[in-house]
């Protein structure tokens, strides 16, 4: 058994008469009427990487990027056999995980991950959107930490995600970087605790722990008052990089570019925050290349 991290099993794959592999990365999430988040936003992440993307509906929402009006989630024995179908098709690469919805879900997502031994489960822990609206049920939450997490290379909340999943404050950088620790001694392979608005003088701030070391990571670029979808691209833009071969390291230090420059070339649609555009170029940071 391939277990929770990895690369992708050895399957002959029928590209008729392609001469090299297509990649494939599967999202697993909410669908976003808005487009901006959700599996909208993922695989216009993944057609950026260069992936083929393939796509698990868990709810369908009505959204735009200000607000989230209304969920409806997708029963799990549907959820359960979107995942057959493509796990029966596809060699897939990674796999990230988004909106969950309830505590069945994460568990048939759990179990299909298990069985079907895919590589690479990156976990983003969407819990509450920014407006209050709850995006996960508490026994979801409970399954996520005990069955979801302890299968993830990588986990990837934002500070207040963070603080929900490891039942403390997270409210500065030292407080990322102990909950990054406790998110790896939960089971997860690594963790990146998203901080943006907690750096100083307006510094984008990820703490990356790969295990072993807790790193302090700043990003290139920012923005005055965030965008919406950034936490789906980023966490898209992660399991893109392993899919491709990177490092989980290189694979999140390529995100913070990607979700960066997705950030700066964004636009504002209307009611809400700033909407990513993702006609970019995707860049390499090699692992040790400025590591603290």
């Amino acid at each position: 058994m391939l277990g929770k991290r990895g690369a992708s099993i050895d399957r002959t794959c029928n590209n008729n008469d392609m001469t090299t592999r297509v990649r494939c990365a599967v999202t697993i999430a909410g669908s976003d009427s808005g487009g901006g988040a959700g599996i909208q936003a993922d695989l216009k992440v993944f057609q950026a990487f260069d992936l083929y993307g393939a796509s698990i509906v868990t709810a369908v929402t009505a959204q735009n990027s200000g607000e989230v009006l209304t969920i409806e989630p997708i029963d799990a024995l549907v959820v359960d056999a979107q995942i057959e179908s493509v796990a029966a098709d596809l060699c897939i690469d990674a796999v990230k995980t988004g909106m969950l919805v309830n505590a069945a879900t994460v568990s048939t997502v759990a179990a299909a991950f298990d069985r079907h031994m895919l590589p690479n489960l990156v976990v983003d822990p969407v819990l509450v959107a920014t407006n209050g609206t709850r995006l996960l049920d508490d026994e979801g939450i409970t399954v996520l930490s005990e069955s979801l997490l302890p299968l993830a290379r990588c986990v990837t909340p934002n500070a207040a995600e963070a603080a929900i999943l490891v039942g403390e404050p997270v409210e500065s950088i030292e407080q990322m970087g102990r909950a990054a620790e406790r998110l790896c001694s939960m089971g997860a392979d690594s963790a990146v605790v998203t901080g943006g608005h907690l750096g100083v003088d307006g510094a984008l701030i990820d703490i990356f722990c790969d295990g072993a070391q807790v790193h302090e990571l700043h990003a290139g670029s920012c923005l005055e008052g965030g965008g919406h979808g950034t936490g789906c691209a980023f966490s898209a833009a992660l399991a893109a990089g392993l899919a491709s071969g990177l490092s989980v390291y290189e694979s999140v230090r390529g995100a913070q570019h990607y979700v960066g420059q997705a950030l700066a070339s964004g636009f504002l649609g209307g009611v809400g925050e700033t909407l990513l555009w993702h006609d970019v170029k995707p860049a390499i940071f090699l692992e040790g290349d400025d590591q603290e």
